[in-house]
């Protein structure tokens, strides 16, 4: 209601296209001054006429929120033709579904399904759920996410080389029109050509050249297919596999494994489509899964010629590789070719001598196996228990005379067997019984619990499995020989198995100890942070603050030496937010006595920070009561402080916002009951401390406020001495701290606000400061204001805040001693200086909403009123000088408003002339007293002038006649009969 004091009553939306050109002498004359009478309001009479009609509502069939009923329709018989069909349908209600009704009953997906052979259904039914069931689900972590991770571990800065293919000449000259043996003579010759030498070994590459001249064989290979080189793009591929047979530079096999392989995928899946598109024809299409009976002769053949191409590639490595890319293939052939190659391919990589490019042929085998047969898991088997019979190889003579020859430690070396023993275990265990494990178990033992393959087995088996066994794993580890694989991997391992599944709970404290005895006694610290980053999970999962205090001292003891701190800040930073997603109740987290000296590890200030705001998103996240304690408010006013200082020219506006929003968190969840007092000084605190970010200085502010507010709510608006001492404290603390703020709207508002504070409590001189400070504010409020980055024009925040500062003035009582309506007469004066736009109108919307205000003035009970507060109706008493300088007030708006329509009667200005007109046509009839036969005449004359030269919309204009005609039957309103009748309707011609 505070709004429509302001605005008046609202007219059509149409209203704003309504226009005319025209004389505004025609309003104005010589601009005589017109009287303004304004009409005594009934408010109650109208609140009562305005109500709606309450009706009384009948629960039927058709109401919308009634349950629908599905009716059910059964085909008793379908017509070939269409041309008639008879449908029996039972339903359980009587109402009648549109969309059936025109169908007759039976829509088309139903009659299709109707026709269908029911065996065939069932069948295909569950030929597509086996299928489904063999398909590798969305729990098997796939080869891609791997792929960044591998490239990103194992690099070298060594140099590298690698043969680049260049081509031949040889078999170019044949034609088109050479027999089928020929062609096949030639392509075979074009492979010996390869293999004897036609290319070109470039020497001393980077990584970086190494990586880009692989992407540049893959990229040559899908050219060379692109152009229909078949047999260049297979010597591309035979190239390339034959790197993997390289290990010069052993650190770097694993990324150079990953290199590859991705072009043998390329080749792989080009392979698979050539041959895929060639069973598409004009009449049938192969369907996803199909049978090699559904396959024709030609794609057949292809296919072989294919297989027979790789059966000629001489070396057992490029053989192995290309054939495995193009294993799914063996689908066109026959149903059991894949089932019958693996076993053969496993087989194969026994004839690789060295283990660490057999184990990742394997890998790459397992890859796709899992790809196209994952249901072939014996195969995969087989391929695993092959490697477990050659992992003696590891540690044979061989192998350690190839790493003292390159100058490799047993410690680096073991390391670049795990991804691929590690895709070798996912893939063997997925969705693997527990027994399997067992089996696994066993075969560790018997290998004399070798530290590689133990940690194998803890990454690749469901952590539910491992955490059943903790204990059985950690005999395991103590057993293992620490020499090139230590000790402390396989407990990290073990660690991250435990934060993901729960061990029994009667081993938990063990192995928290045998874990921490080991873990504890690393010299290295980026070793020891390592496995303390995962251990400290489990810690917090399983055990109270007393041990979880007990490890962040220990991390304290380790990391602090020799600031090894700051060549660790992630893990840290791990630590921090597992500590804290854990211990939600912050009265205990903040009693471990080692969390804050923790945090004092973090020197680095952008880290910090990072820390500091993930401490303060968990707290506004889990504390659902509002807080008093001590230690959590101290403890987080130096967090927050952290994140405050840390602000300065150079921090992006997104990143103070970010800050802002979880201190203000912060602020909003401090209370102390009923000690508003301690409340107060709490603000004042945050005030010193937070006083480069506006956003929390506003936060500040409207809490103060409430404060006041509660304030007033227990003293139920009467306050004692000493709570009216306290409010005025809070109205004081918002005078002092408003004007710091740098956005000119914002401490608008903010006076505005804090003035119907102080006004609530009973403190006028005090709202009578905030209202002078904002009228005193609003010259300097710019043309132009920046809105989330854009430079804007400012006149229509300041016409809305205008609008809302009149209909507080309504009841704000006059002081003593400045006359009547001084501050409306003050903001009249602001309102008249101010510079405004030539081309707005908003100056003259603003003086019409001062019409409005003095029109609610001058009526002998104001609107709305505040308790305690006597308003100017209660002051005057309807006295006759207060309504004559209300008057004389309303008599010079009412002259700037037709000076301003004066102004417009320029051709480029007549449709806003009209629209003001019209709306100026609304005000007087909402608000004036038209018995007065001056303003009678004069909104006639507004009337004419709205729609003069036809610009007005005539559909606005007749609904506001009608308006008019039906507002004359009230009571008291016959004179609008009259009004109505002077009132013509123009039409555009």
């Amino acid at each position: 209601m505070a709004a429509r004091a302001g605005r008046g009553e609202a007219v059509s939306g149409k209203e704003k296209r309504a226009g005319c050109p025209g004389a505004s002498a025609h309003v104005t004359g010589k601009m005589a001054v017109f009287p303004w009478h304004s009409r005594s309001r009934n408010y109650k009479a109208e609140f009562a006429s305005c109500r709606l009609e309450a009706v009384p509502l009948e629960f039927g069939d058709s109401h919308p929120l009634k349950p629908i009923t599905v009716t059910e329709s059964k085909t008793k018989k379908v017509s070939r033709k269409g041309s008639s069909s008879s449908t029996s349908s039972s339903s359980s209600s009587s109402v009648v579904d549109p969309l059936s009704s025109v169908l007759d009953g039976t829509d088309p997906l139903s009659m299709f399904a109707a026709t269908a052979d029911p065996a065939a259904t069932d069948s295909s039914r569950k030929r597509r759920d086996r299928d489904e069931n063999a398909i590798v689900g969305s729990d098997f972590e796939p080869w891609a996410s791997k792929r960044g991770e591998i490239l990103a571990r194992y690099t070298t800065t060594e140099k590298l080389s690698i043969n680049l293919f260049m081509g031949s000449e040889k078999g170019k000259a044949g034609t088109t029109t050479s027999a089928m043996s020929e062609k096949v003579r030639t392509r075979l010759e074009e492979l010996d050509d390869f293999e004897e030498g036609s290319q070109k070994e470039l020497l001393n590459l980077t990584q970086q050249d190494y990586v880009n001249r692989i992407e540049e064989l893959n990229q040559s290979l899908k050219d060379a297919w692109a152009s229909d080189q078949k047999v260049k793009a297979l010597k591309i591929v035979i190239q390339c596999s034959k790197l993997l047979s390289d290990t010069s530079v052993i650190q770097f096999y694993p990324s150079k494994f990953v290199l590859i392989t991705d072009i043998l995928d390329t080749f792989g899946k080009l392979v698979y489509e050539r041959i895929f598109s060639m069973c598409v024809d004009n009449h049938s299409v192969l369907p996803d899964h199909f049978s090699p009976e559904n396959v024709n002769d030609t794609a057949k053949e292809t296919c072989l010629n294919w297989f027979f191409k790789v059966a000629s590639i001489r070396e057992l490595i490029p053989r192995f590789y290309v054939e495995a890319s193009i294993l799914k293939c063996n689908k066109f052939l026959s149903k059991t070719g894949i089932s019958e190659c693996l076993p053969r391919l496993t087989c194969m990589i026994r004839g690789i001598g060295d283990p660490l490019v057999s184990v990742y042929a394997r890998a790459y085998l397992c890859r796709v196996g899992m790809e196209v047969a994952p249901h072939l898991k014996e195969s995969l088997n087989k391929n695993f228990f092959d490697f477990l019979l050659t992992f003696k190889q590891i540690h044979g003579d061989t192998v350690q005379n190839q790493l003292v020859l390159q100058g490799v430690e047993l410690p680096s070396y073991l390391p670049l067997y795990s991804p691929a023993m590690d895709w070798i275990f996912q893939c063997i265990s997925y969705h693997a019984p527990e027994a399997l494990l067992t089996e696994m178990m066993e075969r560790c033992k018997k290998l004399g619990n070798n530290a590689l393959l133990l940690n194998s087995v803890m990454s690749a088996f469901r952590a539910e499995f491992i955490a059943t066994r903790s204990m059985d794993f950690i005999g395991m580890i103590k057993e293992c020989d620490e020499s090139g694989f230590p000790k402390h991997l396989l407990f990290h391992s073990l660690g991250l198995n435990l934060a993901l599944a729960d061990p029994p709970e009667g081993d938990r404290l063990q192995i928290l100890n045998e874990a921490w005895k080991v873990i504890t006694k690393l010299k290295n610290p980026q070793d020891y942070v390592n496995c303390a980053e995962v251990w400290v999970e489990y810690t917090c999962k399983h055990f109270t603050k007393r041990e979880v205090n007990t490890v962040l001292a220990d991390v304290i003891k380790h990391m602090t030496p020799d600031r090894a701190f700051e060549d660790s800040y992630p893990q840290l930073q791990s630590i921090i937010k597992k500590v804290i997603a854990h211990f939600h109740d912050f009265s205990v987290l903040f009693s471990v006595e080692k969390f804050l000296p923790f945090l004092d590890m973090f020197q680095k200030e952008s880290v910090r920070v990072e820390v500091c705001k993930c401490i303060m998103e968990v707290f506004i996240k889990h504390q659902q009561e509002p807080t008093k304690d001590p230690v959590i408010l101290n403890a987080l006013l130096h967090v927050c402080k952290t994140m405050h200082d840390s602000v300065n020219a150079l921090t992006l506006e997104d990143e103070k916002r970010m800050l802002a929003y979880l201190i203000n968190g912060f602020i909003k969840m401090v209370s102390f009951g009923r000690d508003f007092e301690q409340q107060l000084s709490f603000y004042v605190e945050a005030r010193s401390m937070f006083c480069n970010l506006e956003p929390v200085l506003v936060q500040l502010i409207h809490s103060v406020n409430r404060l006041a507010m509660e304030t007033r709510k227990v003293m139920k608006g009467n306050h004692s001495r000493k709570t009216a001492a306290f409010v005025r404290a809070c109205v004081a603390y918002c005078f002092i701290t408003i004007p710091s703020l740098v956005g000119i709207f914002t401490r608008l508002n903010l006076y505005l606000h804090s003035g119907q504070v102080a006004l609530a409590n009973q403190c006028l001189s005090q709202a009578d400061a905030f209202f002078k400070a904002a009228i005193s504010l609003i010259p300097e409020v710019p043309k132009m204001i920046n809105i989330d980055g854009k430079m804007r024009p400012s006149e229509s925040f300041l016409l809305e805040f205008l609008c809302n500062f009149f209909s507080t003035l309504l009841i704000v009582p006059d002081h003593p001693e400045h006359g009547v309506l001084f501050l409306v007469r003050e903001l009249l004066n602001v309102i008249q200086d101010y510079t405004w736009e030539d081309s707005s109108d908003d100056k003259i919307r603003i003086y019409t909403c001062v019409l409005h205000l003095l029109s609610a003035m001058s009526q002998e009970t104001y609107l709305y009123h505040i308790d305690k507060v006597d308003s100017n109706d209660s002051l005057y008493g309807g006295d006759s000088k207060f309504l004559a300088e209300n008057n004389k007030l309303c008599e010079t708006v009412m002259a700037q408003i037709l000076e301003h329509l004066k102004t417009l009667a320029k051709d480029e200005a007549l449709k806003r002339q009209s629209s003001l007109g019209l709306s100026f046509f609304n005000s007087i009839l909402a608000h004036g007293d038209l018995r007065n036969n001056r303003l009678n005449q004069l909104s006639v004359n507004l009337w004419h002038l709205a729609q003069r030269h036809g610009c007005a919309d005539t559909r606005t204009m007749v609904k506001t006649l009608e308006y008019i005609k039906k507002r004359s039957k009230q009571p008291d309103m016959g004179h609008l009969t009259e009004l109505a009748l002077r009132l013509p309707l123009q039409t555009r011609t």
